[in-house]
């Protein structure tokens, strides 16, 4: 298994336990594959977050307002699609 297919999973298994309209944070997979050494992985799980996106399965947002990921800068939140 690849990492990056760890935080994709790791991103759906979050949105999973939470509410319908919940968002997680990229750092929350990043933390949950990653451990106590997960801050490299906050752009792989951005990046996680947008095949997610291109897949159609979550949306990304800021603001709580849904973001194109590609242009989105700063801090962002996952929910379901």
């Amino acid at each position: 298994m690849s990492r990056d297919s760890d935080l994709e999973r790791a991103i759906l298994a979050l949105l999973a336990q939470r509410a319908d309209e919940a968002t997680i944070c990229p750092s929350e997979a990043a933390r949950a594959v990653g451990g106590d050494d997960w801050r490299f992985l906050m752009e792989p799980a951005r990046a996680a977050a947008r095949r997610l996106v291109a897949a159609g399965l979550v949306v990304v947002t800021q603001g709580g307002e849904v973001v194109d990921p590609a242009t989105a800068t700063g801090p962002i939140r996952v929910r379901r699609a």
